[in-house]
């Protein structure tokens, strides 16, 4: 029976060693993709707040009579929801999808006509599942952003909202604040209030600038408007897609040191029962010889 024990000990070693080296690779792999996707993230932050700085000097002096300022009364609401389409992430695509369901089920219970954009297969099939009205969704992303893809999922939201389809864009992902730190948010994008133009790190002296705007203030807004939206859209993929790589670190990494901690346990177990087993068949010898 020892025997059997020690060769179904060895066997869960090897399958437990198997599973830690894939889990090892998948980490590596998505810090790797973390790396990537955190510079991109950090290098668009200067333009995204000179861009912001520039609209909030245009929409303080300029008359704002653009669609995508106008407020309508809410019948229709378009919930952005951002998530993976993998898994091996942690909690990281659940705690996403609890805040979306609760927001989807507030804004029905008011009577809102709510439908779903999803970003990513965990956020369609979760909704879909579930007999939400989901619009369309992109589900080939792969946690990779880029402006193509911005500008692709921007322009959908422009238009259902220009044409009327919704009266209000609300997009709900996970903010990225640390390796360890991802936090589920919900956010307005459409219509633009005015003060979503001012940005609350910008200090006293950036504020007093004034510019020489060639040409007019209200062509440059015209400019401006759609490379702001564009500009929110893409930073609002590139923090969830940058949650998602280090989610799946940090838990790949947390495998990683379990299976190590099972593979120490069973390796113990193993040698006890393999000098277990010894210590018997000593015992057997010992009593056969003083038999005879």
């Amino acid at each position: 029976m020892a025997g059997a024990g020690v060769k179904l000990l060895n066997k869960r070693i090897r399958s437990v060693k198997s599973t830690q080296q894939i889990t090892k690779a998948m980490k590596m792999v998505a810090a790797s993709k973390l790396q990537r996707s955190q510079g991109n993230m950090l290098a668009a932050r200067p333009y995204s707040h000179k861009l912001t700085d520039l609209m909030e000097q245009l929409a303080g002096k300029t008359d704002i009579a653009d669609p995508l300022f106008e407020v309508r009364p809410i019948r229709n609401r378009l919930y952005l929801v951002i998530a993976s389409d993998k898994g091996l992430c942690g909690s990281y695509n659940m705690n996403v999808l609890k805040v979306a369901q609760r927001a989807v089920d507030t804004s029905i219970a008011e009577g809102v006509e709510t439908q779903i954009y999803a970003v990513g297969r965990k956020v369609a099939d979760f909704f879909k599942k579930r007999d939400y009205s989901v619009l369309a969704s992109n589900e080939d992303f792969g946690g990779e952003i880029n402006s193509e893809r911005a500008n692709l999922v921007g322009r959908a939201l422009v238009e259902s909202f220009i044409s009327e389809q919704f009266d209000e864009v609300r997009v709900i992902y996970s903010s990225f604040i640390s390796t360890m730190t991802q936090k589920p948010v919900d956010l307005p994008i459409l219509p633009i209030a005015p003060d979503q133009a001012v940005s609350g790190e910008e200090n006293e002296e950036s504020r007093a600038v004034d510019y020489i705007w060639e040409p007019s203030q209200e062509e440059m807004f015209k400019v401006l408007l759609p490379l702001y939206l564009r500009n929110r859209v893409f930073m609002t993929l590139a923090e969830g897609f940058t949650s998602e790589h280090a989610a799946r670190m940090v838990s790949m990494s947390a495998a990683t040191d379990n299976a190590g901690d099972l593979i120490k346990d069973l390796t113990l177990q193993r040698n006890r029962e393999r000098q277990a087993g010894i210590t018997a068949d000593l015992l057997d010898i010992v009593g056969g010889s003083n038999a005879l």
